[in-house]
């Protein structure tokens, strides 16, 4: 599904100097149908009662379905933008790392649709994610 010459050294270039960044949110594997990435449950992440904060997770989320839908499109002529988020918090996580997997419900010429799960360490289910992304034209 995605292009062959996609890198996780490639994408993973763009996280300097952006939220994806200051979270040390890592892109780790690129699948057949699927975008996975990693964040820290730390002190950047945390709410504060010490848990992992719902709006981290979002983020998290936000960023695998829309690197995946920039990865599917022709970025010379189009962008993909986020258009709407949800996100179901399952259980709370205070430390470790979370794993999110981005995985497409719908691609198609002027949108995407994408499920992200994000589980702990222990693989326990901590949110439930579905992005819809806006394909639009660039300006010229």
């Amino acid at each position: 599904m995605f292009p062959k010459e996609t890198s996780l050294e490639k994408i993973n270039s763009i996280r300097k100097n952006c939220m994806v960044g200051h979270l040390g949110i890592e892109f780790t594997e690129i699948g057949e149908d699927y975008l996975r990435g990693t964040m820290p449950v730390d002190e950047r992440t945390h709410q504060p009662f010490g848990v992992l904060h719902g709006g981290a997770s979002v983020t998290l989320a936000e960023t695998l379905g829309s690197m995946a839908s920039t990865l599917l499109i022709d970025r010379d002529q189009f962008f993909a933008v986020g258009q709407e988020i949800n996100a179901n918090h399952i259980r709370p996580v205070s430390e470790g790392m979370v794993t999110g997997t981005a995985r497409p419900v719908h691609i198609g010429r002027t949108s995407h649709v994408w499920d992200i799960r994000i589980v702990s360490d222990q693989d326990k289910l901590v949110c439930i994610s579905r992005l819809t992304m806006a394909v639009i034209p660039k300006k010229n």
